[in-house]
């Protein structure tokens, strides 16, 4: 990575901020910056540039990026079954991807790190009390009182030891062996034993089976096969607390340049992708991938604007802009800003968040998400890039392993009147295990699309060769 001109890892306190607490006590805050400086990384250099790599191939067509977990990690919820069932849907969605799309797909947990969330207003009402926005738990507490509202630095340590213990959890799940293809029957959760998403997914182990039992007799075995048994599993978070980013950023002792080791991955989000502003700043100049959320407001002009910024080297897997426009808006807004990209020949991954575009809040007062808004959306980003002749790269989604009620929809259908039955989300309602499934195997037929796209491409360009 070049480095990038006039910056330092706190040049970005010089610049407009949005979205960052407003701590009572200054001095506190920065004794715990200066602890956090102290601690060892939470990822690797070169680990980061190992994603940078497999993105830069998902961006050409030659894999998929499944990007998904909690919307906010959460303290008091910390359990290992919590880690290893959200890792187990991740795999699961993987094999349903890779099998029906025919190609690799890059597996990103929104893990580890992704305890901050930007909020609407400073201030929310709660049982008629008006008190400071719950901004998750390492910045304050969801508890409707000024007292756990109140930022407190010290819940940076914490959000950072959770974020070491999850990490060692995943690393031991994606290369202790968890992952091994021979235990992709195991890999099924106990409460979707009876559904129609638990009937497709044995049916296609099943056929994995096959495919393993075949090759064992060739000689090929996980023993033998390193990518059989481990799996590469990467974290990624809002790169939002930029007083715990900074503090967590060092140099690569063998490139000398700066990485952001509190994850693999960074995002940039719609309400903070200001491009004279705080966050853009800081994350121009770390070399992890980085993601930058783009809403129905982002005009084509700031979106080449950022890749200037953040991606001034044009190289590819370095950037991923990540599509949050909503099922109604995707099939307008978006295509200006792919067609802005492609003229310009910028290098980026193209990804769709489902999600953010298509909340709503319904007359019980829940918050949540129609999951045939969150397909149609899924949908129409395809659409988009089967008509631009560019490639949908990736999906970025919020959900969980546990069996919640917090999605409208899916093939074992939550209603409105059972969105109470296991609401358990702090923040943004999330996809459980079912719907997540039903949406890997929606997802892989639009793979198998893609895959043929991509092979007709390639058939073309060898005939134009000769």
């Amino acid at each position: 990575m070049a480095e990038s001109k006039n910056w330092t890892p706190e040049s970005w306190r010089s610049r407009p901020i949005v979205q960052m607490p407003d701590y009572p006590d200054v001095e506190s805050l920065q004794r715990v910056e200066d602890r956090l400086r102290n601690y060892p990384p939470l990822v690797f250099a070169g680990e980061a540039r190992s994603l940078k790599r497999t993105l830069a191939d998902a961006s050409e067509g030659r894999g998929f990026l499944l990007q998904g977990g909690d919307c906010a990690e959460s303290f008091a919820d910390f359990h290992p079954n919590t880690i290893r069932d959200t890792f187990r849907i991740l795999l699961q969605m993987a094999v349903v991807l890779t099998f029906g799309g025919s190609m690799p797909v890059v597996k990103v947990g929104r893990m580890a790190g992704q305890f901050a969330k930007p909020r609407s207003a400073p201030t929310e009402m709660v049982n008629g009390v008006e008190l400071p926005s719950y901004r998750g738990d390492m910045i304050n507490g969801a508890e409707a009182t000024l007292a756990a509202r109140l930022p407190d630095p010290e819940r940076l340590v914490q959000a950072y030891n959770q974020a070491a213990a999850t990490l060692n959890l995943l690393r031991a799940f994606s290369q202790g062996g968890y992952a091994n293809l021979q235990s992709v029957h195991q890999w099924n959760l106990d409460f979707l034993a009876d559904t129609p998403q638990a009937h497709r997914y044995n049916d296609l182990a099943n056929r994995i089976d096959e495919a393993l039992s075949f090759m064992a007799a060739c000689g090929v075995t996980p023993e033998l096969v390193t990518q059989m048994r481990e799996t590469d599993f990467y974290t990624s978070h809002e790169a939002l607390h930029l007083n715990y980013e900074q503090a967590l950023t060092r140099v690569d002792s063998t490139t000398g340049d700066w990485y952001d080791c509190s994850a693999h991955m960074l995002w940039i989000g719609d309400r903070t992708r200001q491009l004279d502003g705080a966050h853009v700043e800081f994350l121009r100049g770390v070399g992890n991938p980085l993601g930058v959320k783009a809403g129905p407001s982002m005009p084509p002009d700031d979106l080449l604007r950022l890749c200037d910024i953040l991606n001034p080297d044009n190289e590819p897997g370095r950037l991923t802009v990540i599509a949050r426009m909503g099922a109604d808006q995707v099939e307008a807004k978006l295509p200006p800003l792919v067609r802005a990209i492609k003229a310009e020949g910028r290098k980026v991954l193209w990804s769709c968040d489902p999600m953010h575009g298509n909340t709503e809040k319904v007359s019980s007062g829940y918050k949540t998400r129609d999951f045939e808004r969150i397909l149609a959306e899924v949908k129409g980003f395809f659409a988009v890039h089967a008509a631009e002749g560019t490639y949908a790269g990736g999906v970025h989604f919020e959900l969980t392993g546990q069996n919640v009620t917090e999605c409208i929809g899916g093939a074992v259908a939550v209603t409105e009147d059972t969105l109470g039955d296991r609401y358990e989300t702090a923040c943004d309602p999330r996809l459980n295990a079912d719907q997540s499934l039903e949406l890997a195997f929606l997802l892989a037929g639009q793979l198998r699309a893609e895959r043929d796209k991509v092979r007709a491409h390639a058939h073309a360009q060898a005939l134009a060769a000769k």
